[in-house]
């Protein structure tokens, strides 16, 4: 089953168009990332799954139910502009919310108990969130959309404010929820964190979606069929299926070289060859990141000039 469907959702303003007949697909029990520039339209596509408004045309489906004002309940949603009652103590803010997603009292405290625990900030119960920092007030505010263990969980650039430490914290308890059950989507400008943590990816740009589908795939779709090989010794390629594409030397008389293979020869088909030609000691395929092809496809370069730029990368 998928966790979340969207088909041809449509959102206008009087003079703009925020989504443009966007339809993404989001598999249950995986972290999904939803990536675009500024004002591309995640945030108008976010805000119409948590129906904080309506769209103007298309359809969503929530675990395979069309969406409905019960599925509130069901979805735990971390804006990216935060929002806590500032004059209230983080405890009575905590069990508040809870309450407000359906939980019981008892069973709100107890969940709460239990976060505040995994946080290792139990003493933080009757302070106030204005005396809190930025980033003990974001800790608040995750545990306060994870708490009600929902099935969905919306995230929009969720490590805003954290140190390096904390945010590798809460890394790890997004895979921990993710293990449990739960399907992420995931909105951020942060590559790196797209490449450690998305199972799948959605690019939006200018109101359309222009990519979708399994990280791995999108990858493989972009790559360039080039390859690093470290090893000791020159050697001469045999110029009807491969191009030299850079060379530099290493320590102890070893070199890495960037070969591109023609189109058609395997990674297995290169090492053979290499190991005829040189003393190997380390090979590699050279895939793209998904920051140098969210910034080609961003930029409008079609798939040929974005792969002649991810070769030159």
């Amino acid at each position: 089953m998928n966790a979340l469907e969207a088909r041809n959702v449509t959102k206008r303003y009087a003079t703009h168009t925020a989504l443009d007949s966007v339809s993404i697909t989001i598999p249950e029990k995986t972290i999904y990332g939803l990536l675009g520039p500024n004002g591309a339209g995640k945030t108008t596509l976010i805000r119409i799954i948590n129906q904080i408004i309506n769209s103007d045309g298309g359809s969503i489906e929530i675990f395979g139910e069309p969406l409905q004002e019960k599925h509130v309940g069901i979805i735990g949603y971390l804006p990216e502009e935060r929002g806590l009652y500032k004059k209230m103590k983080v405890g009575d803010q905590l069990l508040y919310l809870a309450q407000l997603k359906g939980l019981s009292r008892k069973d709100a405290l107890a969940r709460i108990k239990v976060w505040l625990e995994k946080f290792e900030v139990k003493d933080w119960w009757n302070k106030k969130v204005e005396d809190l920092s930025k980033g003990m007030a974001q800790k608040v505010q995750f545990i306060s959309t994870v708490m009600h263990e929902p099935r969905l969980i919306i995230l929009d650039e969720p490590f805003s404010g954290f140190d390096p430490v904390n945010a590798q914290l809460i890394t790890e308890k997004i895979l921990e929820l993710k293990e449990k059950g739960s399907t992420i989507i995931f909105s951020t400008h942060r590559m790196e964190t797209v490449e450690s943590l998305c199972d799948h990816i959605a690019l939006i740009n200018k109101s359309k979606k222009i990519l979708e589908g399994p990280k791995k795939q999108v990858k493989a779709q972009y790559k360039t069929n080039t390859f690093v090989v470290e090893h000791k010794g020159t050697f001469i390629l045999p110029g009807n299926r491969y191009e030299l594409v850079g060379q530099a030397v290493m320590e102890d008389e070893l070199y890495s070289t960037t070969i591109r293979a023609k189109e058609g020869v395997t990674g297995n088909e290169v090492i053979r060859d290499l190991i005829d030609l040189t003393e190997v000691h380390g090979f590699q395929e050279k895939l793209p990141t998904m920051a140098d092809i969210f910034i080609g496809l961003v930029k409008g370069e079609g798939d040929e000039a974005l792969k002649k730029h991810l070769l030159e990368v």
